[in-house]
């Protein structure tokens, strides 16, 4: 077979999967912060790439450094990348006496234990090709006591217990030292984002100089924050709104009516339900005594659709446990179950997709007790996501102002449809701790040209396989002669 052939028959089945399954991919260039999702890591305890930078390592030490290295992140990027999300966040990375990273000794060097700066490097790099940014976390206080500055007596500290150090706050030189070395930081690595950390007593005013300096010295980067602050970050958590989702989801029945503060739209807000600071989300459930498949996948899909930048922890898409640190920050296993990672995954693939479930319009249908229905829209698509968490089937009527008139609702998780009844209503039906996410469309009846397009792809795709077969044999037998 001619190789134009070839190519011919490989770009009719790429148009014809183009038409039923538009990317709609974004590269990082044409994203905005509320576009963003991230899935949030500890580098020692992701995954082993080098076992070279393993001295003193001790995986059965929960305490101890465990091997997880930029390496490590770099030969998972598949994972990372199945799941969807736009941005890793990969807490501290400077030499530092605790496997967190917040123990810092020197703001100039990286953690040897974590690799290398070409490592790092190559580690971002990586993750760029695949339009997914690096984020790093800078800690402000609660370094260690025998971080280079204190030991050369450069900056005035304050002890804060467990061999650790706040810097003294009233020193212009402590404020001066620290904005320099968070510039000299996002100069010299290609970063989308920097989380300042453990904010202790800056007042807004130093967080605003220090947000002006890194902006100054890279406009596109996104200055975060882990705490709630009135300072100009980008983004910083909406504590309210992830004690909502944790109430709404952790348990069957609940009161959902927290739920009403997504109202106010915020696409900009940080959200989730899981952490790594506090307890697990699955260790939250089984103290309730609650079944956490069903409680997960329930969650996680109100955290892709309601506004904000939902950020996921390493472990979610495992259901990981753990009350407290280190014990909920196990080391990553990548041989279990992965079908929440794959939910996850689905999820964050339609989020990624569509600008409306992103950036479009909210407005909340119905929210009573763990039964909640919203509508997404835009001028292009609406959604409606409906949630039930509770322990009965339950049922809302929309009305045809709500959607429109002659519609149908496709549902994308589920497989669910719903047509218009002769009374104009649409009625969502859901059985118990179940969610379904639902694209607005024309009802046409049968849809031919989706049919005559599927059954072309299956026949191009069958008879690319006859070829390729038949070429195989016929060169076998050139061979044989």
């Amino acid at each position: 077979m001619k190789s134009n052939t070839w190519f011919g028959l490989l770009l009719s089945m790429t148009l014809i999967l183009s038409i039923i399954y538009p990317t709609g991919v974004f590269a990082k260039n044409d994203r905005t912060l509320q576009d963003e999702s991230i899935y949030d890591l500890l580098v020692d305890r992701f995954n082993d790439g080098n076992y070279d930078n393993n001295e003193g390592v001790n995986p059965r030490d929960m305490n101890a450094f465990s091997g997880g290295d930029f390496a490590g992140i770099a030969a998972k990027l598949d994972y990372i990348v199945e799941m969807g999300f736009t941005l890793v966040s990969i807490g501290p990375v400077f030499s530092t006496a605790t496997y967190d990273g917040n123990e810092v000794l020197d703001y100039e060097m990286l953690e040897p234990h974590f690799g290398t700066e070409e490592e790092f490097t190559d580690m971002i790099k990586s993750l760029k090709k695949e339009n997914i940014g690096v984020v790093a976390d800078f800690p402000l206080n609660g370094v260690s006591e025998n971080h280079a500055w204190v030991k050369n007596d450069l900056v005035p500290s304050i002890p804060a217990g467990d061999g650790t150090v706040d810097w003294d706050i009233s020193s212009p030189v402590a404020k001066e030292m620290i904005i320099d070395a968070i510039v000299s930081f996002v100069d010299k690595y290609e970063l989308a984002g920097i989380r300042l950390t453990r904010l202790g007593d800056f007042d807004e005013d130093f967080l605003n100089e220090a947000i002006a300096e890194i902006k100054k010295a890279d406009d596109t980067i996104y200055v975060m924050s882990t705490e709630a602050s009135s300072a100009n970050f980008d983004t910083v958590p909406n504590i309210e709104k992830m004690k909502a989702l944790k109430q709404s989801y952790v348990q069957v029945d609940p009161d959902s009516s927290p739920l009403q503060l997504f109202e106010d739209e915020n696409e900009t807000d940080i959200i989730q339900f899981d952490e790594l600071t506090g307890p697990r989300f699955t260790y939250e459930m089984f103290t309730l005594r609650m079944f956490p498949p069903t409680r997960w996948k329930v969650a996680t899909t109100a955290l892709f659709t309601l506004p904000g930048i939902p950020v996921m922890p390493y472990g979610s898409e495992i259901a990981v446990n753990g009350k407290e640190a280190p014990e909920s920050h196990p080391i990553s296993n990548f041989k279990t179950d992965m079908e929440l990672q794959e939910y996850i995954g689905d999820l964050n693939s339609l989020r990624n997709k569509s600008d409306t479930l992103r950036n479009g319009d909210f407005e909340m249908l119905h929210n009573k007790d763990g039964f909640t229905v919203f509508k997404r829209s835009s001028d292009e698509e609406t959604w409606i996501v409906a949630l039930n968490n509770t322990s009965k089937t339950d049922n809302l009527e929309i009305d045809q102002e709500v959607i429109g008139d002659n519609k149908r609702l496709r549902g994308v998780v589920g497989g669910d449809m719903i047509k218009q009844s002769k009374d104009g209503k649409y009625r969502v039906v859901l059985e118990r701790e179940l969610a379904e996410v639902y694209i607005v469309d024309e009802d046409k009846g049968f849809n031919i040209p989706y049919l005559i397009a599927s059954i072309l792809v299956y026949t191009l795709f069958l008879g690319f396989l006859w070829a390729v077969w038949r070429r195989g044999k016929k060169n076998k037998a050139e061979e044989q002669k």
